[in-house]
């Protein structure tokens, strides 16, 4: 059967491949799937975004289902709140990272978390099927839902040690990146009482800014605003504000391997023996700091619906990816990026040490990601072509991964939400993870190329 959902909800060029009328059909798919009432209704900052919100909502309507529109909110905010405030499930109106012509849809169940595959499978079902089903032949209710803001920020503040952190009066810099942490952010670091100094804040679909998805490489302006007003630490988060990406007080811009390490650990001190929950392409820092608290870590397929899915199922109390998204279980099973910068805040208050200083306490790896543009047929051609060439142990859980030794590996995929291959690798040495790198780099393009 065809499918409709990627890597993480549907995500397409708004007009061409994800058109109103797709919308308005999955809407009501998804009103037949829950077949009750009410569902929570959210929506990123992308052009699109208004538009499609109000045709779902209508779809939704049409079929007896209520609505509640909680408007402009982060992903996690709006997840967070179908969990809180008790609503049969959610829609999320968002792209996350991917290029301002883009939009998506998200769908979640009651639990705030994203559909399970198997769900998803069920709402394509009907979705293919035209086997739509009113609740009842009234229409349904569109209300405002103006609690999910307040909601979600107390939620994150609950879970810290905020007057720890208010005693330390921070001072940090936030990238918001043009997104929709613009709405939740600022007032989180309000109540944290920490000064707050915010660049790219004016939320505009087109991200003018430094575009929707913080990199090392585009986020110079965080790095030097930071410098220039000696704050604590910056923070950059993704276009529907669900990842967090850390700059220390140097200006010096990390990975979420990284940040994701030193979160993980402060989170398991307190834990001990709590599980872990991350892909097959995160660092093998997450595994030596699980080691150190007697935690037991889980891999799945990359993807956040996946690690989110594993997490509920195995009661575990973290879940990370290596982009930056970072879950905490007592919140939520979800990426959320201001739950990640609160928690952040409480380590570097707790420790009275730099962010540089934790970081550097690290176990020595170093990562390296690229994407190339790439066909799903393509990709068929380099994995076959790179497994039959590996000499090191193979994992074939999602895409290909070789354990070239104990401490180096490199790893391709097709991405679920882009037409591009992904490659990841990493090692203890720099220079060899270099020559890795180059390597498979000319054998990935040569084959690219020959297709």
């Amino acid at each position: 059967m065809a499918r409709l959902f990627g890597t993480n909800g549907i995500r397409g060029v708004f007009g061409k491949d994800l058109t109103l009328d797709l919308a308005l059909n999955f809407s009501y798919a998804l009103a037949t799937y829950f077949h009750d009432k009410p569902v929570l209704i959210g929506y990123d900052g992308r052009h699109s975004s208004v538009i499609l919100s109000k045709v779902i909502r209508s779809g939704f309507n049409s079929l007896g289902v209520d609505v509640a529109n909680a408007g402009l909110v982060p992903t996690p905010c709006l997840q967070y709140c179908v969990k809180r405030l008790g609503y049969k499930g959610g829609v999320m109106i968002t792209a996350s990272h991917n290029p301002s012509e883009y939009n998506g849809i998200k769908a979640m169940a009651r639990d705030g978390v994203e559909l399970s595959r198997e769900e998803e499978l069920k709402v394509e079902d009907i979705y293919f099927g035209k086997k739509f089903e009113p609740l009842h032949s009234i229409i349904g209710n569109d209300i405002e839902e103006q609690r999910a803001v307040d909601t979600y920020v107390k939620g994150v503040v609950s879970l810290v040690d905020a007057e720890l952190i208010r005693r330390k009066r921070l001072t940090v810099v936030l990238d918001i990146g043009n997104g929709t942490q613009a709405v939740t952010a600022p007032k989180l670091m309000e109540l944290l009482n920490c000064k707050v100094i915010t660049i790219n804040s004016t939320v505009d679909g087109s991200f003018p800014g430094r575009g929707s998805e913080p990199t090392p490489d585009n986020l110079s302006l965080l790095s030097q605003a930071v410098r220039e007003s000696s704050a604590d630490l910056g923070i950059a988060y993704d276009g529907d504000g669900d990842r967090s990406i850390f700059c220390d007080e140097q200006g010096n811009v990390y990975g979420g391997d990284k940040s994701g390490a030193i979160l993980t650990d402060h989170v398991l001190s307190k834990n001990k023996s709590a599980k872990v929950v991350t892909p097959i392409n995160s660092s093998m820092m997450i595994d030596i700091i699980a080691s150190k608290w007697n935690a037991n870590v889980t891999k799945t397929k990359v993807g956040s619906v996946e690690v989110s899915r594993e997490m509920l199922k195995s009661s575990a109390l973290v879940g990370l990816e290596e982009n930056g998204g970072f879950m905490y279980g007592k919140h939520i099973a979800v990426r959320d990026g201001a739950m990640t910068s609160a928690i952040m805040l409480e380590i570097v208050a707790s420790k009275s040490m730099h962010l540089s200083e934790l970081i550097n306490a690290l176990p020595k790896f170093y990562q390296y990601k690229t994407k190339f543009a790439c066909t799903k047929e393509q990709s068929s051609s380099v994995i076959e072509h790179l497994m039959s060439k590996a000499s090191g142990k193979v994992e074939t859980l999602d895409g290909l991964k070789i354990l070239i030794n104990d401490t180096s590996w490199i790893m391709v995929r097709q991405s679920g939400t882009e037409p591009v291959m992904r490659l990841y690798a990493e090692s203890n040495d720099s220079k060899f993870l270099n020559e890795i790198v180059q390597n498979y780099t000319e054998q990935i393009s040569k084959i690219i190329h020959d297709e």
